[in-house]
């Protein structure tokens, strides 16, 4: 479907090249994490404000590939004024989305997914699970948000 793809690689290109939250916030009072992928060199600093239960605010800095820039925006923006709850949710449902493989899915039945569990836009990243290498750069950003919200035991 190639209108679809193309629209997938217009969003990756826009928050790629006008990142969302992009930038730092004072540590403390919020928690940063920094990430890195030392097979292509793409960092990420995630920044998290947290009121509660309640993602305040959330910020990314960094640089890398497109892959990486552009999954780590998205995942900004589709966590905000989320509850952790929620924000761990979608991280195992993005991750879900990037492990699995083309023969048990293919991006049309991603797409026909109910709304409960739609990933909106993130779907667009969906096409990087064709090229394994790159499935590091995708979730960088969202591996170092999880190091945040989650809890070591």
């Amino acid at each position: 479907m190639p209108g679809l793809e193309d629209l997938y690689k217009e969003i990756i290109l826009d928050h790629y090249k006008n990142p969302r939250n992009q930038g730092e916030l004072s540590v403390p009072p919020a928690i940063m994490e920094e990430g890195f992928n030392p097979l292509c060199g793409d960092e990420v600093k995630v920044y998290v404000l947290t009121d509660g239960d309640l993602i305040k605010d959330i910020r990314i800095d960094g640089q890398g590939c497109s892959i990486s820039q552009a999954s780590a925006s998205m995942m900004a923006e589709s966590v905000l004024d989320k509850t952790l709850e929620e924000a761990k949710n979608l991280i195992e449902r993005f991750k879900e989305m990037m492990s699995v493989h083309e023969s048990n899915m293919d991006s049309e039945e991603l797409s026909e997914d109910n709304d409960e569990n739609s990933l909106g836009d993130l779907q667009a990243l969906k096409g990087v699970v064709k090229y394994p290498v790159r499935i590091k750069c995708a979730t960088l950003g969202w591996n170092t948000f999880d190091q945040i919200i989650t809890p070591e035991e």
